[in-house]
């Protein structure tokens, strides 16, 4: 188990659009050829374990708020920043749940999760 995970505990919260993210990453890694497909069958069926299992949780969300708050983090934040329109719905849709944590792998979604005032978790 990584570091970080050990010290949250629970389940992690993903969105439908970040499950859509991590499935469409899977499959897009069998494009490049970075994952065969039985390696990509094989992660998919991992993470939909990790649902079955309780490691992750499906978030419910009001996606007009979410939306409307990623507005204006990108009216606020991305001149400064240069957040692409995605990576600012994540952080809103943390926002709107009220997460006190926000894992990515994105430098410039990193600083604006940190700007809004959420916790980084270091991969």
């Amino acid at each position: 188990m990584c570091l970080w995970r050990q010290k949250i505990s629970g389940a992690l919260t993903v969105t439908h659009h970040g499950r859509v993210e991590i499935i469409n990453a899977i499959s897009r890694a069998v494009f490049v050829s970075h994952l065969s497909d039985e390696a990509a069958n094989a992660a998919r069926e991992d993470f939909a374990l990790d649902f079955a299992e309780g490691r992750l949780r499906q978030a419910d969300i009001l996606w007009r708020a979410a939306l409307d708050r990623a507005a204006e983090l990108g009216k606020t934040h991305t001149p400064k920043l240069g957040t692409r329109a995605l990576d600012v719905l994540h952080v809103a849709c943390a926002l709107e749940l009220k997460l006190p944590y926000f894992l990515t792998f994105d430098q410039k979604q990193r600083a604006l999760a940190v700007a809004v005032g959420l916790k980084p978790v270091k991969p």
